[in-house]
C-alpha cells in the first residue's frame, strides 16, 4: 500500500445520482466492497475515501490524493476495477460510461484546517 504524508493530499468531492429505487442496493453493496476492490484503491491513492448516499439518490463522494489523474489512471488500468463498475454502473441514473469517468467534481470552497493553520502562521 502506498502511503503519502497526509500534507502533500488534496481533497477531492465528487457526486453522481443513483437511482432512487436502488438506493438501498447500492448502500448494502458499499456496505462490503470486495476486498480486492478496497486494496487497489488503497494501492493507487485513494486515502479516507467516504461515498454518502442521500434516500433520493444525491451520491457525493470524498476522498484525498497526491495526484488525482494518477489515481484514477490507476484503477483505471485495473481488472477490478473494470468489473466493479460493471457492476454498478445499473444503479446509476443517466451514465453512459462508468461512474469513476462520469462523477462531477465539486471545487472545495471552505478547508476548516487550512485556514486555522494559516491563521496560526500569521501568529508566528
Amino acid at each position: 500500500m502506498t502511503t503519502t504524508p497526509e500534507a502533500f493530499l488534496s481533497p477531492v468531492c465528487f457526486r453522481l445520482r443513483v437511482r432512487s429505487d436502488l438506493v438501498p442496493a447500492y448502500r448494502e453493496r458499499h456496505a462490503s466492497v470486495w476486498p480486492e476492490m478496497l486494496r487497489a484503491l488503497a494501492a493507487t491513492g485513494w486515502h479516507d475515501y467516504r461515498i454518502f448516499v442521500a434516500d433520493d439518490g444525491t451520491c457525493i463522494g470524498t476522498f484525498r490524493t497526491a495526484d488525482l489523474d494518477a489515481s484514477l489512471a490507476g484503477m483505471g488500468a485495473l481488472e477490478v476495477n473494470a468489473r466493479w463498475q460493471s457492476e454498478m454502473q445499473p444503479f446509476f441514473d443517466g451514465l453512459e460510461q462508468p461512474a469513476d469517468r462520469s462523477f462531477e467534481l465539486i471545487p472545495l470552497a471552505f478547508d476548516l484546517d487550512a485556514q486555522l493553520e494559516a491563521l496560526d502562521q500569521q501568529r508566528s
